[in-house]
C-alpha cells in the first residue's frame, strides 16, 4: 500500500456528506475550477476552503494552480487503494 495512505484522514474527509458532494462534482470532470464548486450545499468561500482542505490533506484530490484560480481534480490511486470499485461506483453515482 502507499506510503502517502493516512487511513484517519481519508475516512475523516469521507465521512462528511458535504466533503462527499464535493468530491462527486469533482469527478464529473477532467479537472475543475474552485468557482464552480462554490454552489455546493451553499457554502460560504471560507467553509468550502476547510472541506476542500481537509480533502487534500487526505490527498482524496489535487490541486493545480492556473493564473488566479486553483483547479481539483481525483486522485483515483488514493480512492482505488483504500475503497473497493463497488463503494466509489456507490459513493459517485
Amino acid at each position: 500500500m502507499n506510503n502517502n495512505i493516512d487511513l484517519n484522514l481519508i475516512f475523516k474527509a469521507l465521512s462528511d456528506p458535504i466533503r462527499i458532494e464535493i468530491l462527486k462534482k469533482i469527478s464529473t470532470a477532467e479537472s475543475i475550477c474552485v468557482c464552480e464548486l462554490t454552489n455546493i450545499a451553499n457554502l460560504s468561500q471560507s467553509k468550502l476552503s476547510y472541506h476542500l482542505k481537509l480533502l487534500l490533506s487526505a490527498n482524496l484530490i489535487t490541486k493545480i494552480p492556473k493564473g488566479k484560480w486553483n483547479f481539483y481534480s481525483i486522485n483515483k490511486d488514493i480512492l482505488e487503494s483504500v475503497l473497493t470499485l463497488d463503494a466509489i461506483n456507490k459513493l459517485f453515482l
